[in-house]
C-alpha cells in the first residue's frame, strides 16, 4: 500500500519521531509505513490521516498485489 505520509510530514514540518509521538508509536514504526516496509492498522491510519490533518483515502493508496500463477 502506498502512502504520502512522508510528503505530508515535510510539508507540516514535522519529523518522524514528532509524529511517532503524537500517534504513539515508535518512530521506526514511522519509517517503516513511509519505505512501504508496513501497513499500519486501521485505527494507526485514521491516528495518522488525523495528525497530518488529510483523509485517510488520500493518504493512502492501496494498490492490490497480483497473485503469481
Amino acid at each position: 500500500m502506498q502512502n504520502s505520509i512522508a510528503v505530508r510530514r515535510k510539508k507540516l514540518k514535522l519529523s518522524q519521531a514528532e509524529i511517532a509521538e503524537l500517534t504513539k508509536v515508535t518512530r521506526q514504526t514511522i519509517n517503516a509505513i513511509e519505505n512501504d516496509k508496513y501497513d499500519p492498522s486501521l485505527a494507526l491510519a485514521f491516528k495518522l490521516a488525523t495528525v497530518l490533518n488529510t483523509k485517510v483515502d488520500t493518504l493512502f493508496d492501496y494498490q492490490p498485489k497480483e497473485e503469481s500463477k
